[in-house]
């Protein structure tokens, strides 16, 4: 973070969903960031660039200052379509980014592309500059990365191409168990790990048996023979177990790395141990910033 009151050398951003980061990047090496939540869900294309605006105009001096953006801006549905690119490929540099027409002569904006796989099909937008940060600074790294998260990704990566991957849905899954299903009144308690922990074992060794045992935290609350805490322990196991259950093609016997932080990272680093994997994490918004710059370095070279 930096209090510099100069006009930044450049400008990174992360587009999601839900919410807006931007990076202003100095050229003395800092970065001063800045959050909102105006995130592309709820912002029509001709709002992107005042939603942008309104965040880093008073940033900006009388040049031009290049902007490179990833993640959901460049969804169909954001400020600029950016195709997505197919695997196996290198994560997405500047030379694939899409050029977008603005009308503040201030700016250059830059949005990268996002991945895609044809069988099975599975799509990454934003993820794939993760990759591209992790990459910068492990280039020799072989094995699967895997990015906790709403929708999770496990990604084979060798000679510093994106090889395969395939999208978990658990974190959504388990938000809308938690939230909507018959299981919000037995859950609302802090996670138990221990129960985490039976829970993650049930589902890799039973995944079949998983719609029962979900149903069953329900009946065992209304019993007594099962806490709120250990039932939301629980229920977040036999998610993550199943998806450790799916992964398995990835994760046995290849080198793996999260990128993430927080609890849930800290979630499958558990689950992961348990299979006799030290899984090391990384900052996902740490990666983001190491993609953007890589991206930028490129553009600059160019």
């Amino acid at each position: 973070m930096s209090n510099n009151t100069k006009n930044p050398n450049w400008i990174g951003v992360d587009w999601g969903t839900s919410n807006l980061r931007v990076a202003l990047m100095y050229d003395d090496g800092t970065t001063q960031c800045l959050t909102s939540d105006q995130g592309m869900s709820g912002l029509t294309p001709d709002a992107f660039e005042p939603a942008l605006l309104a965040m880093i105009s008073d940033h900006l001096g009388a040049g031009v200052t290049p902007v490179v953006i990833c993640g959901m801006a460049g969804s169909r549905q954001g400020w600029a379509e950016a195709p997505y690119i197919a695997t196996p490929c290198n994560p997405p540099s500047i030379a694939e980014a899409v050029k977008v027409k603005v009308t503040d002569p201030r700016i250059s904006v830059s949005i990268l592309p996002g991945v895609k796989q044809a069988k099975p099909a599975d799509v990454m937008r934003g993820e794939e500059t993760q990759i591209a940060g992790f990459l910068a600074q492990k280039p020799d790294f072989d094995g699967v990365l895997c990015l906790p998260g709403t929708h999770s990704k496990w990604v084979h990566i060798s000679a510093k191409e994106i090889v395969s991957f395939r999208t978990f849905m658990t974190g959504e899954m388990f938000a809308l168990l938690a939230e909507q299903s018959v299981l919000r009144f037995s859950v609302q308690a802090e996670l138990d790990l221990d129960a985490f922990d039976t829970a993650v074992g049930d589902a890799l060794s039973r995944p079949e048996t998983v719609g029962a045992e979900l149903f069953a935290l329900r009946a065992g609350t209304l019993l007594a023979t099962l806490s709120e805490s250990a039932a939301r322990g629980r229920l977040s196991g036999l998610l993550i177990g199943t998806e450790l259950a799916g992964a398995r093609p990835y994760w046995l016997g290849r080198d793996i790395a999260l990128i993430g932080a927080g609890k849930l990272t800290a979630l499958y680093q558990r689950a992961l141990a348990q299979q006799g994997i030290t899984a090391p994490a990384v900052s996902g918004e740490d990666m983001v910033l190491s993609g953007l710059s890589a991206a930028y370095t490129q553009q600059v070279k160019s």
